[in-house]
C-alpha cells in the first residue's frame, strides 16, 4: 500500500501545499465536532500513523506530538453544540473542516477530505472514502482531530463528573445513556441527538 499515492497524484498536478482533512465526533450525543487539517513535507511518512480508530489511545497521544513536530502546518477547529443544533451536524462538520483548512499557517492549495462530501473551500479539493486508511495526510489529520476532541471531553468530564465522559467521550454507550436518563442533559449535550433516547423511554425533552 502506498500511503502517499494521493499526495503524489496531487503533486503531479502541480500542487505544492496539499493538506489532508478529517473530523472526529460526528456521532456522539455530547460535545463538539472537531476537524483537523495537516500539510506534511513532501514524501513524509510518519511511522505508526494510521486511521485513528485503529490505534490505541496511548498510541494516538504519542503520535499527536510527532505529527505536530513534523508537519509543515496543521490546524485544529471545533464546531460547537450550538452550531450543531442550529445548522445540523453535517453542515457544522463541513464548516468546521473549512475553518481547519483556513487556519493553516501555510496556505493549502489543494485539500484531500476524508469521506464522501466536500466542505465549502475556495481551493481545489477531492474527497476520499476511507481516506484515513489510504492517505498519510488524512490519517495524520484523523489523529489530531480525535486526540484534540478526546482531550476536551476529559475537561468536560471534570466539569460534569456525573456523566463519566472520560469513559465514553460523549458517544452513546449504555453507561452514557443511563447517566442521561438519571441526570438529564448537560449544557454540552446535543438535544437533537437525544430525541430518540427520550422517545424510547417516553420522556419529554
Amino acid at each position: 500500500m502506498d500511503w502517499l499515492y494521493y499526495e503524489k497524484e496531487a503533486a503531479e498536478k502541480g500542487y505544492k501545499a496539499v493538506c489532508g482533512v478529517d473530523e472526529a465526533g460526528r456521532g456522539p450525543l455530547a460535545g463538539p465536532v472537531c476537524a483537523a487539517a495537516v500539510i506534511l513535507p513532501e514524501g513524509c511518512i510518519i511511522e505508526g500513523v494510521n486511521d485513528s480508530k485503529k490505534l490505541t489511545e496511548k498510541k494516538r497521544e504519542a503520535l499527536f506530538d510527532v505529527i505536530i513536530e513534523q508537519a509543515l502546518s496543521c490546524s485544529i477547529a471545533f464546531g460547537t453544540v450550538e452550531e450543531i443544533e442550529r445548522d445540523n451536524i453535517l453542515a457544522t462538520t463541513m464548516n468546521t473542516m473549512k475553518r481547519a483548512v483556513e487556519g493553516l499557517s501555510v496556505k493549502a492549495d489543494y485539500a484531500m477530505i476524508d469521506g464522501n462530501r466536500l466542505p465549502p473551500l475556495d481551493i481545489p479539493c477531492e474527497y476520499i472514502i476511507k481516506g484515513d486508511a489510504k492517505s498519510m495526510s488524512i490519517a495524520a489529520a484523523s489523529i489530531l482531530a480525535k486526540v484534540s476532541r478526546d482531550r476536551l471531553m476529559l475537561e468536560y468530564a471534570a466539569k460534569y463528573p456525573e456523566y463519566a465522559f472520560e469513559k465514553h467521550k460523549g458517544y452513546g454507550t449504555k453507561l452514557h445513556v443511563e447517566r442521561i436518563l438519571e441526570y438529564g442533559p448537560s449544557p454540552i449535550h446535543r438535544p437533537s441527538f437525544l430525541k430518540k433516547i427520550y422517545a424510547k423511554h417516553n420522556i419529554q425533552l
